[in-house]
C-alpha cells in the first residue's frame, strides 16, 4: 500500500528571513546620505558656534592663574551702555537701508531679466549681473573710492565745473557704505527674484489684461503677490551679508562708522578681550537669527494668503 506523499516542510529546513519594509529602507538609506553633511555641519558650525557661546559666558584668564567664572557680565555690560546699543542699531539700520535700496534697484531689472524672450539679450543681462561678482570685493571697493572720495571723479569734475565749492562729503558715512554694500550684494538679489519671476507662468497676467486689467494692475495684482517668496528670500540673504560684513564698512567708513562686526574685531584682534568679542558676536548672531525666524513667519502668512 502506497504511503501518501508529505506536504509539509521538513523540521530543519529555515524559513525565509521577512522581507525589510521599503519605508524602513528608504529611511535608513536617507540618514545614511545625511550622515557627511550633518557630520560637517555639527563640525564647524555647531561645535565652533558653541565654543563661542561657552566664551562669552566665562571670566578669568587661565594662562595668568585667573580662575574660570562663568558669569552674565558681558551681556550686562553690552545692555547697559549706550554706546554699544547706537553700534547695534547703526548694524541694523544699515542692514535694513542697504536691503531696501537692493530691492528697489534690482527688482525691476530681475523682472525684466526673467521676462527677456530673446536669448541675446537675456545672456548680456545675465553676464552684466554676474561679471562683478568676478571681482574681488576689495577691488570693487577702492573702484568707489576712487569714485566717492574728496578727490574723487563726482567731486573733482563738479569743483572744475564750478558747481562746488569744496567737495561732497560722499565718503566715510553711511551713504558712501550703503552704495557700496549695494553694488556689492544687489546680484543676490536680482538672481533671486529673478527665478522666482521665472516660474509665474506669463499667461497669469495675459489674462488679468484679457479680463480689463491694465498691465501695471495686472502687474500689482498678480506677478508682485507671486514673486512675493523671492522678494522675501533675497531681502533676508542681503540683510544677512549686510550686517555681518566687515570689508566695506571698515574701508567705506574709516571708523567713522561704527558697526558690530567692526567692534568685534577690534575687541578680539586690537584688545584681546576675547570673552567680550564673543558676546558681541553672538548678539550679532542672535540679529540675523531673529531675522531668519521673521522671515519663517510672514512666508508661513504667504502661504496661509494672510498676505497677498
Amino acid at each position: 500500500m502506497a504511503r501518501p506523499a508529505l506536504t509539509g516542510r521538513p523540521a530543519t529546513e529555515s524559513r525565509p528571513a521577512p522581507p525589510v519594509p521599503a519605508g524602513r529602507r528608504s529611511r535608513g538609506t536617507r540618514l545614511l546620505l545625511l550622515l557627511p553633511g550633518l557630520v560637517l555641519f555639527l563640525a564647524f558650525f555647531v561645535a565652533p558656534l558653541s565654543v563661542m557661546i561657552a566664551i562669552s559666558l566665562m571670566r578669568g584668564n587661565p594662562i595668568a592663574g585667573d580662575p574660570i567664572v562663568f558669569t552674565l557680565e558681558h551681556y550686562r555690560r553690552i545692555f547697559g551702555d549706550s554706546f554699544y546699543m547706537r553700534v547695534l542699531w547703526n548694524t541694523i539700520k544699515l542692514g535694513l537701508v542697504a536691503t531696501a535700496a537692493s530691492l528697489v534697484l534690482g527688482y525691476p531689472l530681475a523682472y525684466q531679466l526673467a521676462r527677456t524672450r530673446e536669448p541675446g539679450a537675456r545672456r548680456i543681462m545675465l553676464v552684466a549681473v554676474l561679471s562683478p561678482m568676478l571681482v574681488g570685493i576689495v577691488v570693487r571697493i577702492y573702484g568707489w573710492m576712487s569714485i566717492l572720495a574728496d578727490t574723487g571723479l563726482i567731486n573733482a569734475t563738479l569743483m572744475k565745473l564750478g558747481v562746488l565749492s569744496r567737495p561732497l562729503p560722499l565718503m566715510y558715512n553711511e551713504f558712501g557704505i550703503v552704495v557700496a554694500l549695494v553694488h556689492v550684494f544687489i546680484p543676490f538679489m536680482i538672481l533671486t527674484i529673478s527665478g522666482v519671476i521665472s516660474g509665474i507662468d506669463e499667461s497669469l497676467e495675459e489674462a488679468a489684461e484679457n479680463l480689463g486689467a491694465t498691465r501695471w494692475q495686472a502687474f500689482r495684482e498678480v506677478t508682485l503677490p507671486l514673486s512675493l517668496p523671492g522678494i522675501l528670500a533675497g531681502c533676508l540673504l542681503v540683510f544677512s551679508l549686510t550686517v555681518s560684513s566687515y570689508v566695506v564698512p571698515i574701508l567705506m567708513g574709516g571708523f567713522q562708522y561704527m558697526t558690530l562686526p567692526i567692534l568685534v574685531y577690534q575687541e578680539i584682534a586690537g584688545i584681546f578681550n576675547f570673552a567680550f568679542g564673543a558676546a558681541l558676536a553672538v548678539l550679532l548672531l542672535a540679529v540675523g537669527l531673529s531675522v531668519i525666524v521673521l522671515y519663517y513667519r510672514i512666508l508661513s502668512l504667504v502661504g496661509q494668503g494672510v498676505l497677498q
